[in-house]
């Protein structure tokens, strides 16, 4: 007997079924930008360029917990679609198993080292005397007591999505946000305790978000195939292999991101502090575009590997006509909207002119990669959707590290702290293009199979 999650992704039309998968998905990605925008709102509110950029140069290393997070739930998600399509749900449990258990003791190492090694690793990334203090305060709460429910919040949502769930995780990703939202002002204002009040209120709205998705799936054990019996935990039949394989592309993504972060924060820092905070304002408002193209991207992921081990080439093909072109209409949209209230978002988020100045031509900059974006992670998850390795991989390198950082510093030496931005734009306009050329021949033999 077919179940509703079957249906979705053999019978429904096509457009009705990615919009079912995507929406909740593209929401939750929102929701999640919202409530880190928060953090840099309420601090900025303190009116402190120290402060903000301090929580600036900690968001490398706090983003690298969705690395680790897309590592085991990305390539997770694309193993569990692609056995549910096989009917191998006994392969689902395994996957889900190792994923889960993985992640959590990657996460609680990485949490450690970070304060094990603070003295160097904060340097490293660009605090001085005047930032120092507010990154050791803000990471000790969001990494070495926050990382495991940080990676496994975001890493059991791919997985309840995988099994065609979108609603339920995109509200367990919500829960966190909105809670965020709510805790930081408590914490910040009333507690006092400035920026190490946001990292509490980030902690504990990954804690209760991650706890939804336990209460979540041990609630449903009849109709998950998803499991956190360690007793399933396995290493054989390709799992990690498949999993780390498929989830590396994306979890390089992140790494290079963290890289290019690292490299700009440290050529800002030279010219001012208020350059650090603007580039960490601007980018924070960004990340509602790439938030959109990544919600659309991943969400359609399970519909399409699971199309693709059905041998359903047709409805495969379809799906990614309709998800490139409602990424394309959205985040064209939200780039126009980006560039044309810069100075007024920029400014929401302090009133220090020299900040504003800087943040305002930085997004104004940034801000139109959004449909290069959309076009290289659909690109992206369709590779990673039919468990192909290398090809996202190069895009994710090209992407962040690979072009934009040689460019920072061609760049810095040219014009100084006002062109360096513009190292953004052309990486992905050229890991687009470069998209568009390995994706060709996927599509070519789509077209081919369809045929036949």
């Amino acid at each position: 007997m077919k179940t509703d999650k079957t249906e979705l992704f053999e019978k429904t039309p096509v457009p009705r079924a990615v919009l079912s998968l995507v929406v909740p998905t593209v929401i939750s990605q929102i929701i999640t930008v919202i409530y880190n925008m928060a953090d840099t709102f309420f601090i900025g509110q303190l009116n402190d360029p120290n402060q903000v950029a301090a929580a600036s140069l900690s968001l490398p290393l706090f983003l690298l917990t969705t690395g680790l997070a897309n590592l085991f739930g990305i390539g997770g998600a694309s193993l569990i679609s692609r056995s549910l399509g096989l009917g191998d749900t006994e392969k689902v449990k395994r996957t889900s198993a190792f994923c889960i258990w993985t992640s959590a003791a990657a996460a609680l190492m990485y949490g450690l080292a970070i304060y094990a090694f603070r003295g160097t690793v904060l340097p490293a990334v660009g605090a001085d005397e005047y930032t120092y203090g507010f990154c050791e305060s803000y990471l000790f709460w969001t990494l070495t007591v926050g990382a495991v429910p940080t990676v496994l919040n975001a890493a059991l949502a791919h997985l309840v999505r995988a099994e065609g769930y979108s609603g339920q995780a995109s509200f367990g990703v919500a829960l966190g946000g909105v809670l965020n939202i709510l805790l930081d002002p408590v914490f910040i204002f009333g507690l006092h305790l400035e920026i190490a009040g946001a990292a509490v209120a980030t902690m504990l709205s990954n804690l209760t978000a991650t706890a939804y998705f336990v209460a979540l799936i041990l609630g449903r054990r009849g109709r998950f195939h998803l499991t956190l019996d360690p007793r399933y935990y396995s290493v054989s039949d390709g799992i990690p292999r498949e999993v780390l394989l498929v989830g590396l592309p994306s979890s390089i993504m992140n790494l290079m991101g963290i890289f290019s972060n690292i490299t700009l924060n440290k050529l800002l820092v030279n010219y001012s502090n208020a350059a650090v905070a603007g580039i960490g304002i601007a980018k924070k408002i960004d990340m509602l575009a790439f938030a959109i193209a990544n919600g659309l991207s991943q969400g359609v992921i399970p519909l399409i590997g699971y199309n693709y081990s059905a041998k359903n080439t047709r409805r495969m093909r379809e799906a990614v006509k309709v998800t490139l072109l409602l990424s394309l209409a959205v985040t064209t949209a939200g780039a126009i909207l980006l560039f044309t209230c810069a100075n007024p978002l920029v400014r929401a988020f302090i009133n220090d002119p020299e900040t504003v100045r800087y943040g305002s031509m930085f997004q104004r900059i940034i801000c139109i990669t959004g449909p290069f974006t959309a076009i290289t992670t659909v690109i992206i998850s369709i590779f990673q959707s039919v468990g192909q390795k290398g090809k996202p991989l190069i895009l994710s390198m090209l992407r962040k590290g690979g072009l934009d950082v040689p460019f920072m510093f061609l760049l810095d030496r040219v014009g100084g702290a006002d062109a360096i931005a513009w190292a953004t734009p052309i990486a992905d306009c050229g890991a687009m293009l470069v998209g568009i050329l390995l994706f060709i021949p996927l599509w070519r033999k789509m077209g081919r199979d369809t045929r036949d």
